[in-house]
């Protein structure tokens, strides 16, 4: 007996236990995680019909465009209703897209929501992500051939997703940033640099020991960092002969333009720009060049952008040309976030979300409605009590416990429904 007692005792340490909170957390998470992501878009209807929509839920069809084909993008209810079978890559969410199912990228399938398409969307964006790879490596997510552990995170810029490994800086923690600007984003979209000296969550290195060298090999010069380390202000302490500080406040016409690469061979090495009159720029009544009148530092790595940082960006009308030349005018619209996105998808699931049981409930009559209530608490008593014996023995439910359970339930009433007698009066 003692043998067959330690026998089952091992056999339940090798068997996982959840509890039922445990599973209904995680049920829980996964239908906000869903709500939040496909939420926003319709699972029904073809999203063709409403043009470039501002952000949606997307997929690419491995099977229709394979790799060597033009990329496509398929919206939610297209992706259900006519590649249900079929291989797809998850995007996640990408902006101003229009599906493309159906239309000439895809040789032999037409749209079963909405056949009548143009034969391509020119307004459309593709990338390696359509392809099913992703990163500066260009491999698939998940990597069945990376065995690191590694967080992907998606560039607000250009929407392509990346290692945390692979982006130049240590990724804070998640909770720390909303978003978050890849290398060569920050280096095609130069301005955020001044932005990122009183914004950005991005740390200086350590292994920097705080110093960054002049680009014109003028001294070292020491960062100012705050109390945590982080990079507190672009200020920055110069060591400069006295005779040389009117060299140093001379600006080269490159400071609005790309960094000069640098004849150093440390890769981390930072550049320092100053403008030449704070008191000239802030006249113009434009944010970004009050930013650029002060010391700030470029590097090549990605930027982490904490809640609502966009709206501290200018909008005045030399900035919001310039964001048109770079195409980034996104970045000024408040509902261009994916936070926006995953909250419109969470306030229209709230909203249509319901109460089965009390849905039942308001469907039927009054002695209906007793009985009703009166087997909900039968069944939570006898479920309660049987459960017990569980606990009180420090057993594991199974599976079969569980239908067992309701086996002999459903038997009881039976039998208390045959045993009733009938009168009339």
């Amino acid at each position: 007996m003692a043998g067959a007692e330690g026998s089952t005792g091992r056999q339940s340490e090798l068997e996982p236990v959840v509890s039922l909170v445990d599973v209904l957390e995680e049920d829980e998470e996964l239908e906000n995680e869903a709500c939040a992501v496909l939420g926003g878009s319709d699972s029904e209807k073809c999203s063709y019909s409403q043009g470039s929509v501002k952000r949606q839920a997307l997929y690419a069809c491995s099977t229709c465009t394979p790799e060597g084909e033009e990329p496509a993008g398929i919206c939610l209810a297209c992706s259900y209703e006519c590649h249900g079978s079929h291989k797809l890559f998850e995007l996640y969410t990408k902006r101003n897209f229009r599906c493309d199912c159906g239309n000439s990228k895809f040789k032999t399938l037409e749209c079963k929501l909405l056949p009548d398409k143009a034969k391509v969307n020119s307004g459309n964006k593709y990338n390696d992500n359509f392809f099913g790879l992703y990163c500066i490596c260009k491999r698939p997510y998940p990597d069945p051939e990376d065995e690191i552990p590694d967080e992907m995170i998606q560039c607000v810029v250009c929407e392509d997703w990346f290692h945390g490994r692979h982006l130049g800086a240590i990724p804070p923690e998640s909770g720390d940033f909303q978003e978050m600007v890849c290398q060569a984003c920050m280096k095609r979209c130069s301005f955020l640099w001044a932005y990122a000296a009183q914004l950005a969550v991005t740390k200086i290195s350590t292994e920097d020991d705080g110093l960054v060298r002049n680009i014109d090999g003028i001294g070292d010069q020491e960062v100012i960092k705050a109390e945590n380390g982080e990079h507190q202000d672009s200020t920055l302490k110069e060591d400069v002969p006295e005779q040389g500080k009117d060299d140093v406040q001379e600006v080269k016409a490159e400071q609005n333009s790309e960094p000069c690469a640098s004849s150093s061979s440390e890769s981390d090495l930072q550049t320092v720009f100053k403008n030449e009159s704070l008191n000239a720029e802030s006249k113009s009544g434009c944010r970004l060049q009050e930013l650029k009148a002060k010391q700030f530092i470029k590097k090549d790595t990605a930027t982490y952008w904490p809640l609502n940082w966009r709206s501290k960006l200018c909008t005045c009308q030399d900035c919001m040309k310039m964001y048109g030349d770079l195409d980034v005018l996104f970045l000024t619209d408040e509902y261009d976030t994916v936070l926006a996105y995953e909250n419109k998808g969470k306030i229209a699931q709230a909203t249509d979300r319901s109460d089965p049981l009390m849905d039942t409930l308001s469907s039927m009559n009054r002695v209906q409605q007793v009985e009703l209530i009166c087997e909900y608490n039968d069944l939570k008593t006898e479920l309660k009590d049987y459960l017990k014996r569980f606990a009180d023995e420090g057993t594991v439910v199974k599976r079969e416990d569980i239908q067992q359970f309701f086996e002999e339930f459903q038997s009881k009433k039976r039998r208390r429904v045959d045993g009733m007698q009938y009168y009339c009066s």
